[in-house]
């Protein structure tokens, strides 16, 4: 008796299910017999936009580190022994200003040994002139004084020159970033000394896309801020615009920023500039869906009464999945963005809705 109830059970459940196999069978028909007849009319459902100019702002941002003005590693022109070492590290010097001393005892010997050298075979040399107005010696003879004189000449303004490498000045205004000397160290002509750099202004290097260095000019002023100081504007002019760009078509662009005071930007930090338009263009953007094929095909379909008709465009900027479009639509065209793989010259199309 069990087993005649469970048998029972399977059939009936057989049957449930053929019957709803056979009712969504039915309903796959219809909705293909009702496409068949869509289609028999000749109308190709398609999505469209119609076409209007919005105001478009011509800024943008890029993002970059700064970098000193100006900034250089000393290096010591004269051998000998630090005898006194006036600034540290941090310590803010001018151009010109002494920073260190070098023993320098052996280049004065040698200085005034060429100096007395000088002005005796001054006086040789004005002695033969002399003799010479009168025929006391040849012309060979007083050319050779004044050659001796001219070599004396160069060798004291060498010894002086030594001399003066044995003061160490600060070659440019900035701040003294690494010492790599101590006093009584002894040094080599070569021997790195300072690391100094000028941060009173700054560079900010960034790298700007093709389509908008374009926009960009020498001279040009640019507001630039920081997430050190980020409620800080500063004031920021673009120096120089690179003539290549790298192979992601992005050009170097470089600006000089002048720093605030008491909220001083340091090198290193991370800087953004804001690169703004003075005035908002108006521009036609479409969807990057209306292209048939890709942007670069520069060919999109544009709906005139009910019949699709090919559009060759001049496709500009692509900012997210809008296209800009340079040339070849006009305020109010309808462009068709969906559908176009079934489309040919001349189709007939009817618009959908969007789906939801």
């Amino acid at each position: 008796m069990k087993k005649f109830i469970i048998w029972g059970v399977v059939t009936i459940g057989a049957v449930v299910l053929i019957m709803w196999k056979l009712n969504a069978n039915k309903k796959a028909n219809e909705a293909k017999t009702a496409f068949v007849k869509e289609s028999n009319t000749g109308a190709i459902p398609v999505l469209i936009q119609k076409v209007s100019r919005n105001d478009f702002s011509q800024g943008f941002l890029a993002n970059g580190n700064f970098a000193p003005i100006r900034e250089l590693s000393y290096m010591a022109e004269a051998a000998g022994r630090i005898t006194r070492l006036l600034v540290d590290e941090g310590s803010v010097v001018t151009q010109g200003q002494a920073i260190a001393y070098i023993d320098g005892q052996i280049v004065n010997t040698d200085l005034e040994s060429a100096k007395a050298n000088l002005a005796q075979l001054k006086v040789d040399k004005e002695r033969y002139e002399s003799a010479f107005q009168t025929g006391g010696v040849t012309q060979k003879q007083m050319d050779d004084a004044r050659l001796q004189y001219d070599i004396a000449k160069t060798r004291y303004e060498a010894a002086g020159r030594r001399v003066s490498d044995t003061y160490v000045k600060a070659p440019i205004s900035g701040v003294i970033n690494k010492k790599y000397i101590e006093q009584g160290a002894y040094l080599s002509i070569g021997n790195k000394m300072f690391d100094i750099v000028d941060v009173s202004r700054l560079k900010l290097a960034v790298a700007v896309p093709e389509g908008q260095v374009v926009e960009l000019k020498k001279g040009q002023r640019v507001k630039v801020t920081s997430t050190v100081f980020p409620e800080t504007s500063y004031d920021g002019t673009i120096t120089f615009i690179a003539a290549k760009g790298d192979n992601s078509l992005n050009y170097p662009v470089e600006m000089e920023v002048s720093n605030v005071a008491g909220k001083p930007l340091k090198a290193g930090m991370y800087g953004t500039a804001h690169f703004e338009s003075p005035e908002s263009a108006q521009t036609i953007f479409v969807a990057r869906t209306a292209f048939v094929g890709g942007v670069n095909s520069n060919e999109v379909y544009v709906m005139e009464g009910n019949v699709a008709k090919i559009r060759k465009v001049v496709a500009g900027r692509i900012i997210g999945d809008q296209v800009e479009i340079r040339e070849g639509l006009n305020e109010g065209d309808t462009v068709i963005t969906s559908g176009q793989i079934n489309l040919s010259e001349g189709a007939t199309v009817v618009v959908q809705s969007a789906k939801k």
